[in-house]
């Protein structure tokens, strides 16, 4: 295989394990944050409990996740080095002002609160949970500043070929970026709300734990904030798609496999393609509601793959802009079918938990215990669709992804690290497993004396 094909390999099975750890670590360390305020408020004991029980568990993923995270940045540097002269100057100024910034902030207070127990007041102890949280999502922004140029480039000048920046506010407000924040954001408020669901039904109805109290407030805690975090995740991904209409045409038609241009689309249920021949062999669809999706009306016109080749022809030069179809068409469909199963998971719930009942039928305290799994496949399928569906774009309309990897770096090499890297996350990946569901399991009373001796 070329280099080209193997760092791409590398990268995606790097990012693909980092964002097993992003949404969480963004998700649980609000959570955490809010149960250790009502702590304050209240002074009720069960919501200290319930704080560190969780804050152990968001420790864990949080170390994980920057250990998985790091390398990344030296990817850059390296496979994808003719990247960097290129976008350096841009992509540079988001990625520094998150490590200087945000990661010094949740890092530094992280620290406190980790050690501060008993020696900070309780107002000031939650203050540094809250800085935590606050840091973690600040650094999703700004790795989320940096991608949405990549996705809807702004604020530059192509100077010695070179892109460069002229407007730094032009790049912070990318309206790319205000539909992409509230969108994954919301998902690692639904993947925290997920596994505390699902190890909250662990311990009440498959351990039968006897801190039964605890694990029913963090339940219905957990399910009111999946609530709101599906909401918000349908809301942002209805915004996303809409934005995509107009500034990627292409990747809503690779992800809807549509062929040719039409007025009031149908959507897609069900569509088997012959890829090379940009046809359909099969194809169920609901008339008009592919035009209400992208523009709330049943008459809005979506273009269709052939159309948007010979237009990307006749605007960038000649070669292929389709991306991998059925790849992106299936991804799609695995985010929106986990997506859509998480959200009737979570209404049953709140029926429930709002009653304060917790007589849950067999059937569902399963399908609670396993749907931790559901924001996981939601989350990496989203991020391969937005990603893959830009091909063959690095940059897009500015850089395309086979000019971007490094020229000096040999085919031999690249799949040494492929290698190296990849076991080395599997190795981390199975501790953090391993620890997670040590901590899970464990009893109340053994998190509490590990943050006495701490």
């Amino acid at each position: 295989m070329s280099a080209l094909i193997l760092a791409r390999w590398q990268f995606g099975i790097v990012t693909v394990y980092h964002f097993f750890f992003v949404p969480l670590t963004l998700g649980l360390s609000i959570f955490v944050a809010v149960l250790e305020t009502m702590y304050v408020r209240t002074g009720d004991e069960k919501y200290k409990q319930m704080t560190k029980f969780w804050g152990k568990l968001f420790l864990i993923n949080f170390a994980i996740g920057v250990a998985t995270g790091l390398v990344q940045e030296f990817q850059f540097g390296m496979n994808w080095s003719e990247y960097s002269r290129f976008m350096g100057d841009i992509f540079g100024v988001p990625l520094a002002i998150e490590a200087l910034l945000a990661f010094f902030l949740e890092s530094t207070f992280l620290g406190l609160w980790i050690f501060g127990w008993d020696k900070l007041s309780k107002k000031m102890h939650a203050f540094t949970i809250w800085m935590v949280a606050i840091g973690s999502n600040l650094s999703a922004f700004w790795i989320l500043v940096a991608n949405s140029f990549m996705q809807e480039p702004v604020g530059y000048v192509l100077r010695n070929g070179r892109a460069e920046m002229v407007d730094f506010f032009a790049l912070v407000t990318n309206p790319h970026v205000w539909v992409q924040v509230p969108h994954v954001v919301s998902g690692g408020i639904t993947a925290a709300a997920f596994f505390v669901i699902g190890i909250s039904v662990y311990q009440l109805f498959i351990k039968k734990t006897k801190s039964k109290e605890v694990f029913e407030r963090s339940l219905k805690f957990g399910v009111i904030y999946g609530f709101i975090g599906t909401i918000i995740v349908l809301m942002g991904g209805h915004s996303q798609m809409q934005h995509m209409v107009k500034i990627q045409p292409m990747k809503v038609a690779a992800a809807e496999a549509l062929w040719e241009t039409e007025e009031s689309a149908g959507l897609s249920l069900l569509t088997i393609g012959n890829e090379s021949e940009l046809r359909d062999v099969f194809a169920i669809k609901i008339p008009s509601l592919l035009s209400l999706l992208a523009y709330n009306s049943f008459d809005g016109e979506v273009k269709g793959l052939k159309n948007l080749q010979k237009e990307y022809e006749e605007k960038y030069g000649p070669g292929d802009y389709i991306p991998p179809v059925a790849f992106t068409y299936w991804m799609f469909r695995t985010m929106v079918g986990a997506g859509t199963l998480m959200f009737f998971i979570i209404l049953i719930a709140l029926y429930y938990v709002l009653k304060d009942r917790y007589d849950f039928k067999p059937w569902m305290v399963k399908l609670m215990f396993w749907s931790i799994a559901l924001p996981y496949i939601a989350n990496s399928s989203g991020w391969l669709l937005a990603e893959v569906g830009r091909q063959p774009w690095a940059v897009f309309g500015l850089m395309k992804v086979d000019a971007a990897v490094s020229n000096v770096v040999t085919p031999a090499e690249v799949l040494i690290t492929v290698i190296g890297f990849t076991l080395l996350y599997a190795a981390l990946m199975v501790a953090d497993v391993y620890l997670m569901k040590k901590y899970a399991a464990a009893d109340i009373e053994v998190i509490e004396n590990q943050g006495k001796e701490a």
